[in-house]
C-alpha cells in the first residue's frame, strides 16, 4: 500500500473522464488499497481514483463512525434515484471548501468488486451523497460545479492564496543548501 498525491482543483487533470475498468488482477487490487490508504490518511469519507490521477472508474467510500467498513466500486453506475436531499459537502480535492450541494435521496448502484464480481446495493442518506459526489469525480466534475460561476471563482481564488501562503511558510530548500 502506498499513500498517493491528491489533484488539487483547478488542476485540469481532475476534468479527465475516467475509463471502464476492464482488467482485475494485482494491480487493480493495490489501486484499490491505496485508495483506501490515503483516503483515511486524509480524513476523507470517500476517494475516486481520479484525484490521485488515475483514470479508471474506481472508487471507495467508507462513511462508518468507527472508519471499518470500506466500500470499493469499480464501475460503478446508478440503475435507480429517488427523492432529494441537500448536504453540505467537501472534498479532499477542494481543501477547506464546503458548499450545500442537490443529490438523490436514495439511490440502487450496480458495480464491481476488485475480483471483478458484480453486486447491486441500495444507498442513501450520506452514504448516497458520498457516491454520487465520487462518480462525479470519475465523470471529470467537481462539487463546486454546482455552484454559481462567482462562488466557484471566489474558491479558484482562495485556494490559490492558500497555496502561496503555504508555500511562504514552508519555502523548498534551493540546491545550494
Amino acid at each position: 500500500m502506498a499513500l498517493r498525491e491528491i489533484l488539487e482543483f483547478p488542476d485540469p487533470r481532475l476534468r479527465t473522464v475516467a475509463s471502464v475498468v476492464e482488467t482485475f488482477d494485482e494491480e487493480l487490487a493495490k489501486l484499490v488499497e491505496d485508495l483506501y490508504e490515503t483516503m483515511y490518511e486524509e480524513q476523507g469519507i470517500g476517494l475516486a481514483a481520479t484525484q490521485i490521477n488515475v483514470h479508471q472508474r474506481v472508487l471507495v467510500l467508507d462513511t462508518s463512525e468507527q472508519r471499518n467498513q470500506p466500500r470499493a466500486f469499480i464501475n460503478p453506475e446508478i440503475i435507480q434515484q429517488d427523492g432529494s436531499q441537500t448536504y453540505e459537502e467537501g472534498c479532499l480535492s477542494v481543501p477547506g471548501i464546503y458548499a450545500k450541494v442537490d443529490r438523490a435521496e436514495t439511490i440502487r448502484v450496480r458495480a464491481q468488486r476488485a475480483d471483478g464480481s458484480s453486486f447491486e446495493t441500495e444507498l442513501d442518506g450520506l452514504d448516497a451523497v458520498c457516491l454520487q459526489h465520487e462518480m462525479d469525480h470519475l465523470a471529470g466534475k467537481l462539487f463546486v460545479d454546482y455552484l454559481s460561476p462567482l462562488k466557484r471563482n471566489m474558491v479558484r481564488k482562495r485556494l490559490a492564496k492558500a497555496r502561496r501562503h503555504a508555500r511562504q511558510e514552508d519555502p523548498q530548500p534551493t540546491a545550494a543548501e
